[in-house]
């Protein structure tokens, strides 16, 4: 049997290759479905929540954001209450193409799960969040 972190860095690989994959044919690039996917979740929140939600620096986010805005997708604006953050809410075309990614993600995901039972597939999602918690909190304590 092939050892746990290669196991998560393949299956981590090959889902993400799918992804990008199907992302590309909408014309999105890298950490664009992942901003989407979180906008789509959150609707308006700032530059600093996204990176800290999506596990991507800061600096890259503006980039993508940039980029983001550029092709019509998010929209940053700044809060009279708030004047230092950038809030980023999604357009009209930017909750289209969220969409879009909603179901390559489903669509990813039951392929993943495919031979697997409802049940295993839900202890499967539990013992993942917890490997991410534990490695996560390991990472911080350093």
């Amino acid at each position: 049997m092939e050892s746990l972190h290669y196991l998560l860095m393949k299956a981590h690989s090959n889902v993400n290759r799918r992804i990008l994959n199907e992302a590309g044919d909408l014309g999105l690039s890298l950490g664009q479905p992942k901003i989407l996917e979180c906008l789509m979740e959150c609707g308006e929140i700032n530059q600093k929540s996204i990176a800290a939600r999506c596990e991507i620096e800061p600096a890259t986010v503006g980039s993508i954001l940039t980029r983001m805005e550029r092709d019509g997708l998010v929209c940053r604006t700044r809060h009279e209450d708030n004047r230092r953050s950038l809030f980023v809410t999604l357009t009209p075309k930017g909750k289209e193409q969220g969409e879009r990614m909603q179901a390559i993600f489903d669509h990813v995901d039951r392929d993943a799960v495919r031979g697997l039972s409802a049940k295993e597939t839900a202890q499967l999602c539990a013992l993942l969040e917890r490997v991410c918690r534990t490695v996560a909190a390991d990472g911080k304590e350093e």
